[in-house]
């Protein structure tokens, strides 16, 4: 049984995840001290791919990477494409998990006592140290959820990786493709055997956030 379809998926998903590791909670670093039109305007856009359907977004992204996309031509003066290539599996799981990231992050950053972080900065902390020895450590459970909830959603994708990485075994082929192809093919074991792993993965993710959480309640009351 070729098994590439399942390392396509881990890779692009630990990959994505990593990326919106970071942009998402810088964005909601940003964002948690920020109010008026423009902040509404940037929660918009990044929260727009939670509700837009999967193929809209990998329409949208075709258009922007695709041959006349502004992105697409860009990189056509390097000789290069992202379009039905592995990169592209990456970009398609990266937009629709960052609202997750985004949301949790946000969420737990606006939860951290704003009381403490003024005494951070009365005592001459600068901003960055600020956010990196106060805040982020007091919202990092909410950090480590939408982390894992990225990851499953990365894990999980498939209309917008469709549209823009298409279906290329060995390459751009994950496992919801994989799945979805062998049942118009009639290979409902072959189906089968693919949802099997993902149910796994997915029930070691739930299984890992439990483990954390009990870990984390444990902790707070030996202190």
């Amino acid at each position: 049984m070729d098994l590439s379809p399942l390392w396509i998926s881990l890779a692009t998903s630990l990959v994505a995840t990593a990326i919106t590791l970071f942009v998402g909670v810088g964005a909601a670093a940003w964002r948690s001290s920020r109010r008026g039109f423009f902040a509404v305007v940037v929660d918009c856009v990044f929260l727009l791919p939670l509700v837009l359907p999967p193929t809209v977004v990998g329409f949208f992204l075709l258009l922007i990477f695709g041959r006349r996309g502004p992105i697409g031509q860009l990189l056509l003066r390097f000789d290069a494409t992202v379009v039905f290539s592995w990169p592209a599996t990456v970009i398609a799981a990266v937009v629709v998990s960052l609202p997750l990231m985004y949301l949790s992050a946000r969420a737990a950053l606006e939860m951290v006592d704003p009381h403490l972080l003024e005494a951070a900065r009365t005592l001459g902390a600068t901003e960055w140290r600020v956010f990196r020895e106060v805040a982020l450590p007091l919202a990092w459970p909410g950090v480590i959820a939408g982390t894992i909830l990225a990851f499953a959603r990365a894990l999980g994708e498939f209309g917008a990786t469709l549209m823009i990485a298409g279906d290329i075994p060995g390459r751009t082929e994950t496992i919801p493709i994989t799945i979805y192809f062998a049942v118009e093919a009639g290979q409902m074991w072959r189906a089968l055997l693919w949802c099997g792993a993902d149910v796994a993965i997915s029930l070691l993710l739930l299984g890992g956030v439990y483990y954390w959480t009990q870990l984390q309640r444990a902790t707070r009351g030996i202190r």
